[in-house]
């Protein structure tokens, strides 16, 4: 076991799939413990025992916690040996969640290796909406606004397209369109539209920011106005007159994250279509 309060340690994430589910529960608990880092080691497609065999030699020479989500329960018994050899902790992360479940629904699950993978049909949505994402992206606007689920406007830098990308992934059909104060909105946004259009907002100091980074890649243009605090400040204050007169609901992306933004679109989005 490591010594106490470390400044670093190594985990283990080992998937009979793509890891992605270990990833993201790994990160929700070791951001609590920021003044520690975590060296990740990812051990994806691991469904053999040859190949458990190299993760555990892989452990063995940085041992740290082991996190898993193995089905088969052949392999699950020989990680756990060696984990148990080398006095390190091995985790099967899905199993509290399963035995509650079982408990609950009476019946007992059926291990499926990358279930949550599969080919079906919302899959196949959610490259839908990836593709009608793409092209739609930047304002370039579908030709009837009602083929998509959610349009997304803002000024320049409010993280308008890895949102509606973020969205895209959970099977919404996203459309964005970047606003400028002196140009009129296009037509088809003045027509009623089963479409839920949301305003990305951020503060004057977060954008002039933002924008002053952008501007060095740029650095052949003369974009004075563009990081001007003063001017964005406007373009702030057009993007909520133009969102209250129209009913259009605004989400301050200051402090948040892409993955935030898109839950708060989400909720939106869900609540209108329940009423």
């Amino acid at each position: 076991m490591p010594t106490a309060n470390p400044k670093f340690f190594h985990l283990h994430l080992v998937s009979d799939a793509t890891g992605e589910t270990l990833t993201a529960m790994s990160k929700a608990v070791t951001v609590q413990y920021p003044e520690i880092r975590a060296i990740e080691h990812i051990h994806p497609l691991v469904r053999t025992k040859r190949q458990l065999h190299r993760v555990c030699q892989i452990i063995e020479s940085q041992p740290g916690i082991v996190l898993h989500t193995i089905v088969n329960p052949d392999l699950v018994t020989e990680l756990d040996y060696h984990c148990n050899e080398l006095n390190v902790p091995s985790v099967a992360i899905l199993n509290p969640i399963l035995q509650i479940f079982g408990s609950y629904l009476g019946a007992p699950s059926k291990p499926t290796v990358g279930g949550q993978h599969n080919l079906d049909k919302e899959y196949f949505n959610r490259i839908d909406a990836l593709n009608f994402t793409m092209m739609h992206d930047d304002g370039q606007m579908p030709e009837n606004l009602d083929d998509a689920d959610i349009m997304i406007i803002g000024i320049s830098r409010t993280s308008k397209t890895p949102t509606s990308i973020y969205l895209a992934n959970r099977g919404l059909k996203t459309a964005n369109l970047p606003l400028i104060p002196n140009l009129p909105l296009p037509e088809i946004l003045e027509k009623p539209t089963s479409c839920f259009i949301v305003g990305l907002i951020a503060s004057a100091d977060r954008l002039a920011q933002v924008r002053q980074n952008r501007v060095r890649e740029l650095a052949d243009r003369d974009l004075g106005d563009y990081v001007d605090r003063d001017t964005i400040v406007q373009e702030i204050t057009y993007t909520r007159r133009l969102c209250g007169r129209n009913d259009w609901p605004i989400i301050d992306v200051t402090r948040r994250s892409i993955e935030e933004t898109a839950a708060a679109i989400i909720k939106l989005y869900s609540d209108r279509e329940r009423n």
